[in-house]
């Protein structure tokens, strides 16, 4: 006998009900850990205030803005953030690789980097779109080069902050899973691990210029200037660049960061570096003091004494209001200006610094062959040899 219509309708709503119900759960989990958590993790900080931590440098000016000018950013965002075709890949099978130096940018800030034959993945994001909220945010605009699978063993899994874009869920559960890896995060984003169910033994957090040791390596925990919070709530948790040192090299880690004078202090107190990681994408006059433009990117490797700059944080999502292309032409221009050496390897290629040259060609500009780069020599000193003396600091 056919139901009611009211019956009917009491069961639609009973099943969306229960849906919003199991969304918001899912929406809540991918948040990490409660208010209370964080706020004791907060307790133990130094640079924290009633559960917040704060940069040391005052927030720059941001232009004013009508409803209307914002309104038409926000709409022309993708369209303008977009490639104009499919991004290549380079694909192969990274998991047998322990090199001396050697770096594989999986896109984004998402890299796979061997130092001294220890193998360390950053900020692994491999879900495909960035938000607690399922298929929606920002979506990827290429697939990932590598699976999860393919990674093989590492050492340890370093994040630099808690963002969606940095902070992945099923993905560090997924590596907990598969690896027998270290956590290494800034303070606070262990309570988001613990959470999640990875095992305080496999936490260790840092705070700014903490330190800590983990498979033979020193990883210092670093000043820079940026802002967290996975819900409403901002400054839960701490943000920070990472060194990473091992018996013969050390890597600068940037994660996220807008132009600070905290990088001039790493590269007098930490420095010189044989690579920097740098994020030249997602900047915008709306916030300067949060991202890097890329010719500030280029100013902080030559404040850190760095011997060869790679940049992240551009090209997998539309997160600024830029061409796609953009930041990698501007920092191209600023690396040439200033005599930086830049690697700008395409997605999925491996560059070992070990060996003679690095690939420094638009590898956007033609998706004929993504795996063939014009390669650029790249003298000693970008391997662990002494650095060379500073070059003039370009102009911020």
């Amino acid at each position: 006998m056919p139901r009611s219509l009211p019956g009917v309708l009491r069961a639609a709503v009973a099943a969306s009900l229960l849906a919003l119900a199991v969304l918001g759960r899912h929406i809540r989990r991918n948040m990490g850990a409660s208010r209370a958590e964080l706020r004791r993790s907060a307790a133990r900080s130094p640079h924290a205030r009633d559960g917040a931590f704060a940069n040391r440098e005052p927030g720059l000016p941001r232009p004013d803005l009508t409803l209307r000018q914002l309104a038409t950013m926000l709409l022309n965002r993708s369209p303008r953030g977009r490639p104009p075709g499919p991004i290549p890949l380079v694909t192969h099978d990274p998991r047998r690789e322990r090199s001396a130096l050697a770096v594989t940018w999986l896109g984004h800030a998402t890299v796979l980097l061997e130092v001294d034959g220890r193998r360390l993945l950053i900020d692994p994001v491999w879900s495909e779109y960035t938000s607690p909220v399922p298929r929606f945010g920002p979506r990827r605009l290429h697939g990932v080069p590598a699976s999860l699978g393919e990674l093989g063993a590492l050492d340890v899994v370093l994040l630099s902050h808690d963002h969606y874009d940095h902070l992945d869920r099923p993905t560090v559960t997924a590596l907990a899973d598969r690896t027998d890896a270290v956590f290494v995060a800034t303070l606070g984003v262990g309570a988001h691990l613990r959470s999640w169910g990875i095992p305080s033994e496999r936490v260790v957090e840092g705070d700014w210029e903490d330190v800590v040791h983990v498979a033979g390596l020193t990883l210092t925990c670093l000043e820079c200037r940026h802002f967290s919070g996975r819900s409403f709530r901002r400054n839960t948790t701490q943000w920070a660049a990472w060194k990473v040192a091992g018996p013969e090299h050390a890597v600068y880690v940037g994660g996220d960061t807008g132009p600070t004078d905290a990088h001039a202090r790493t590269g007098d107190e930490h420095g010189p570096f044989d690579l920097t990681l740098l994020p030249i994408g997602a900047y915008a006059d709306l916030w300067p003091d949060i991202h890097t433009t890329p010719e500030q990117a280029v100013a902080a490797h030559v404040d850190l004494g760095g011997a060869v700059m790679l940049p992240i944080h551009w090209a997998t999502f539309v997160l600024g209001f830029h061409p796609w292309a953009e930041p990698a032409e501007r920092a191209l221009r600023a690396a040439a200006a200033h005599g930086v050496a830049l690697a700008l390897p395409a997605p999925g290629r491996r560059v070992d610094l070990a060996g003679a040259a690095v690939p420094s060609a638009p590898w956007w500009a033609s998706t004929d062959d993504p795996g063939v780069d014009e390669l650029r020599e790249v003298t000693p000193s970008a391997v662990g040899a002494p650095t060379p003396a500073p070059r003039p600091r370009p102009s911020r």
